[in-house]
């Protein structure tokens, strides 16, 4: 087993990436694991930049593998918003019931036809030196909801619902979310590229 440290906090996105990654003898800790992490300030503009800031400054500090990822809801009728801000929609005190609240305020009258949006992830494997080492991009096209449904998941997954399914990610669970997700096709993506860095023995040098 190698060990890889994911620049997030969120128990979540640690446990849908560990079931993603334990097929391939990859140990996942969050940064909830480890000792004295760094909040790197998420300055980029796009989903790629803030992705390669946390995963390199986070590397260099703890002089370990990191993977980090951004990623984010973006809502056709609200020009790609929240996008990058997805976390802190709703201001610097957002939950996700006031991030929620406040994307589905915004498309109030807004009719089905016009409520498609998009969950993006995009991911980047730092080493220790802060060279990017992997990168991978995941998309998973949906519509937003009227009003909240289900009780699984996180973040905005009671509002996505997947339209081959009638449902939510929410309402769907996470066995099927950690097949469709954009999460989980960045992982996909990026899954043979940690596997040639492990065969090839750079992972533990």
């Amino acid at each position: 087993m190698v060990d890889l440290i994911i620049g997030t906090g969120n128990r979540g996105k640690g446990r849908e990436l560990e079931k993603l990654f334990a097929p391939a003898g990859i140990r996942v800790r969050t940064l909830a694991d480890v000792d004295d992490p760094i909040d790197v300030e998420e300055t980029g503009t796009t989903f790629q930049e803030n992705a390669i800031l946390k995963a390199v400054e986070q590397a260099r500090h703890l002089g370990a593998w990191v993977m980090a990822e951004d990623s984010g809801l973006a809502v056709n009728a609200l020009d790609g918003a929240p996008g990058v801000y997805s976390a802190r929609y709703a201001g610097d005190d957002a939950t996700d019931d006031k991030n929620n609240a406040l994307v589905l305020e915004k498309l109030k009258g807004i009719p089905d036809a016009r409520r498609g949006a998009a969950f993006c992830c995009h991911m980047a494997l730092s080493d220790p030196t802060g060279e990017i080492q992997a990168e991978s991009e995941g998309r998973c096209r949906g519509r937003i909801t009227h009003e909240l449904r289900g009780d699984t998941g996180f973040g905005y997954d009671p509002m996505f619902e997947i339209r081959e399914y009638h449902k939510t990610f929410a309402e769907l669970g996470p066995v099927v979310k950690n097949v469709l997700s954009h999460r989980a096709r960045a992982a996909a993506a990026i899954l043979p590229q940690l596997r040639r860095l492990i065969a090839s023995h750079k992972w533990m040098e």
